[in-house]
């Protein structure tokens, strides 16, 4: 499966639209198609490339897949089988005067001698499909959860490293975990969708975190220091004097790790006024004296 980028495969930049990715597929297959150049390998395989590029960049599903966790991380989740799996060359192929079917058969399942019998390909066993929650602290630290599941009826145990820094909804494939292959290939995967729960004090927005703070409109006004939850303990910050509701402070590298990196997001503290629904005798006067001197 090719490792390099898909958008460079076809020469486009990354904010190609889905007709760019369709003219630009076109374009290439007219050139490198086996069948315009025969017994060419290296044609045949620049025309693999292309087309498995064409395939996950002509699907939103597997697009959104691939520009969010890139060329390694998408590979990590979909093998050459899942790429292409439900994918239909037809129509593209029969508006260029070829045929897909045979084509894909040779050069993906390998022919025979003479070209005209192709052999029988190993089918691949199911992939099987499960969920594994874990809490917000859990996906930035990383973890490790034993999961249960039944295969070939028969209940299968496994300990799953979580990676720290997993976003909600991504997916883990377990090689070989899957279902048996019906004609003696390799074994399906098991895909895990990891289900990122919410946390009391942080929300999540990508690998950064938001906090809340309320303060009293004296504190805004004079400035002062509170404390706020990290996900390494307490920290003391300071509010500087006359700061505006909504105003958030940043904390660098105290958010959710960057998976596969060593750097993380940061965190940011959301300052809210705190308005009191009722006023004695005395701080409706001060208030009033505010209110007149122009505060």
């Amino acid at each position: 499966m090719s490792s390099k980028d898909y958008y460079q495969v076809l020469g486009l930049g990354k904010n190609a639209s889905a007709e760019d990715i369709k003219k630009a597929y076109r374009k290439m297959a007219l050139k490198y198609h086996p069948d315009k150049n025969p017994g060419d390998k290296a044609a045949e395989e620049k025309f693999k490339e292309i087309s498995e590029a064409y395939a996950v960049l002509s699907d939103p599903q597997k697009k959104s897949q691939y520009d969010q966790f890139g060329s390694s991380g998408f590979h990590q989740r979909y093998s050459q089988e899942d790429i292409f799996r439900g994918f239909d060359f037809g129509d593209i192929f029969k508006d260029m005067g070829f045929g897909s079917e045979d084509i894909f058969s040779r050069i993906f399942g390998g022919a025979s001698q003479g070209g005209r019998r192709f052999r029988t390909k190993k089918q691949r066993g199911e992939n099987f499909s499960m969920e594994v929650r874990i809490s917000l602290r859990e996906a930035a630290a990383g973890t490790e959860k034993r999961i249960s599941f039944l295969r070939g009826g028969v209940r299968q145990e496994l300990s799953v490293k979580i990676p720290a820094g997993i976003a909600h909804n991504a997916k883990l494939r377990i090689q070989g975990k899957g279902g048996s292959s019906p004609n003696c290939g390799l074994p399906g995967d098991l895909l895990l969708t990891v289900k990122v729960g919410e946390d009391p004090e942080f929300t999540r927005e990508d690998d950064n975190l938001i906090v809340e703070r309320s303060i009293l409109f004296s504190q805004a006004a004079l400035g002062t220091s509170v404390d706020v939850p990290t996900l390494e303990g307490k920290k003391r910050i300071k509010i500087p004097a006359g700061i505006q509701p909504g105003t958030k402070i940043r904390l660098k590298g105290f958010g959710i790790p960057h998976m596969g990196k060593t750097s993380k997001g940061d965190l940011f503290v959301k300052i809210s006024i705190k308005v009191p629904a009722s006023l004695t005798s005395s701080q409706k006067k001060l208030i009033e004296e505010l209110a007149e001197s122009g505060i």
